[in-house]
């Protein structure tokens, strides 16, 4: 666990999301960078396949930036890879 700085005006649109969601700060922060660096990482995915893929990244044990990346050689992927399980 680390120590991010954020400008004064992001940590305040972080207190209202984390209360207009029932989340902590720092768990709407979290969600943030999630979403973020899948978006990044896949930008042929809109906000409902990220929201999506993370549902079932969690079913899967949580979500690792090893599997979210494609891998070398495979082109994009649309979503991050499976062990097998359905979600």
């Amino acid at each position: 666990m680390g120590i991010v700085k954020i400008s004064d005006q992001m940590h305040e649109n972080l207190r209202l999301a984390s209360n207009a969601l029932s989340r902590s700060i720092n768990a709407q922060a979290e969600h943030w960078m999630r979403v973020g660096m899948l978006a990044e990482l896949h930008p042929d995915l809109d906000h409902q396949a990220i929201a999506r893929l993370l549902v079932r990244a969690e079913l899967e044990g949580g979500l690792d930036i090893a599997l979210a990346v494609p891998p070398e050689g495979r082109g994009r992927q649309s979503r991050a890879p499976s062990n097998g399980k359905r979600g």
